[in-house]
C-alpha cells in the first residue's frame, strides 16, 4: 500500500512539496519541472527559493501562520519565481500538520497558472502583493488590512499597477492582470 502513496505523491497533476519549518524535504515531479529545477536541488533548500524576494518570503510565512494556525490550511494566488528567474503566477495550497505550530510540517501544493495570467509588467514585491488581492476582489481598504498597511497607500500601489498595465479603470486594471 505504501507504494501506491509515493506513486500518487509522484504523479498528480500538481506540483507537490513536504516541508518541514519551511525547508522542502520531498518534492515531485510535477514542482520540479515548473520552477525548472531538479529535485536534489530543491530538497533541503527553503522555500524562498522559490519566491521573487526574501522580503516576500518573510512577509507571507508572517502572515499564513495564523490563517494556518486557526484553519490548519491556506491558499492564494501569488507571483512565484523559476529558477531562471522568470516570475509566474501560482495558486499556492497547504495544510499544516500541526497547527500549533503550523510551519512545523506540512504539505503544499503548487499549480502553474501562467497559460492563464501571464505575468507581462516588472513590480515590486508590494506591488504583486496588491495585485493578488485585486484579483481576489478585495477593496483597498481591505487589502491594507491584509497587508497591514494604510488603504491610502494600497490606492497609490494600484495607480502604480494602473500606469504599468495602461488601465483606466479598477475593473479594467484586474481584466488586464488576469489577462497578463
Amino acid at each position: 500500500m505504501e507504494m501506491d502513496y509515493k506513486l500518487a505523491f509522484e504523479m498528480a497533476p500538481v506540483g507537490l512539496v513536504i516541508s518541514r519549518n519551511r525547508t522542502m524535504v520531498d518534492c515531485n515531479h510535477q514542482v520540479c519541472e515548473m520552477f525548472a529545477i531538479s529535485r536534489e536541488l530543491m530538497v533541503g533548500q527553503s522555500f524562498q527559493i522559490l519566491y521573487p524576494s526574501a522580503d516576500e518570503y518573510e512577509r507571507l510565512g508572517a502572515r499564513m501562520a495564523p490563517i494556518l494556525n486557526a484553519k490548519g490550511h491556506y491558499s492564494d494566488n501569488r507571483i512565484m519565481k523559476r529558477a531562471s528567474g522568470e516570475t509566474f503566477w501560482c495558486h499556492v495550497s497547504g495544510r499544516a500538520l500541526d497547527r500549533d505550530n503550523p510551519h512545523a510540517s506540512g504539505i503544499w501544493s503548487f499549480e502553474d497558472l501562467s497559460s492563464q495570467r501571464p505575468v507581462k509588467a516588472e513590480l515590486t514585491g508590494r506591488e504583486r502583493e496588491v495585485a493578488a488581492r485585486l484579483l481576489e476582489g478585495l477593496t483597498s481598504k481591505e487589502i491594507g488590512k491584509a497587508l497591514a498597511i494604510s488603504h491610502r497607500t494600497v490606492e497609490i500601489y494600484r495607480a502604480r499597477l494602473m500606469r504599468k498595465y495602461g488601465a483606466s479603470t479598477a475593473a479594467d486594471l484586474v481584466h488586464k492582470l488576469v489577462a497578463g
